[in-house]
C-alpha cells in the first residue's frame, strides 16, 4: 500500500513562507488524488487543498485561496503545498491523505494518511 510522509512544517512569523513536501514510500503516487488537510487543536481536522492524479483539477477551501498552492511531481512522487502569506490561524498540523482517482474534501473518503507536520505562525 502507498504510504506517505510529510515534510517541511516548523516555526515560522505571519507573512513568511513554507512549503510542505508529501512523499510517497512503497508505491507510486500516480493514479491517487491527494488531499491537503490541517487540524488545530480543539478544531476539526479539514481539506485545505486537493489535486487530482493527474494534476489537472485542484480544489483550495476559502481561507487560503490566493496564498496556498498544491501541485504534484509524479516523478518524484511527490505532492507539495507551497504557503504564502502565512497567517496566525493557519497553525495546525497538516497531514497529506491519498486516495485512488477523484478529489475528495471529506477527510473520512481518504484511507492513506501521513503523520503530519506541525505549522506555528506567529505574530
Amino acid at each position: 500500500q502507498v504510504q506517505l510522509v510529510e515534510s517541511g512544517g516548523g516555526l515560522v512569523q505571519a507573512g513568511d513562507s513554507l512549503r510542505l513536501s508529501c512523499a510517497t514510500s512503497g508505491r507510486t503516487l500516480s493514479t491517487y488524488a491527494v488531499g491537503w488537510f490541517r487540524q488545530a487543536p480543539g478544531k476539526e481536522r479539514e481539506c485545505v487543498a486537493a489535486i487530482t492524479w493527474t494534476g489537472d483539477i485542484t480544489d483550495y477551501t476559502d481561507s487560503v485561496k490566493g496564498r496556498f498552492t498544491i501541485s504534484r511531481d509524479n516523478a518524484k512522487n511527490t505532492v507539495y503545498l507551497q504557503m504564502n502569506s502565512l497567517k496566525p490561524e493557519d497553525t495546525a498540523v497538516y497531514y497529506c491523505a491519498a486516495r485512488l482517482f477523484r478529489i475528495r474534501v471529506t477527510p473520512g473518503e481518504y484511507d492513506r494518511w501521513g503523520q503530519g507536520t506541525q505549522v506555528t505562525v506567529s505574530s
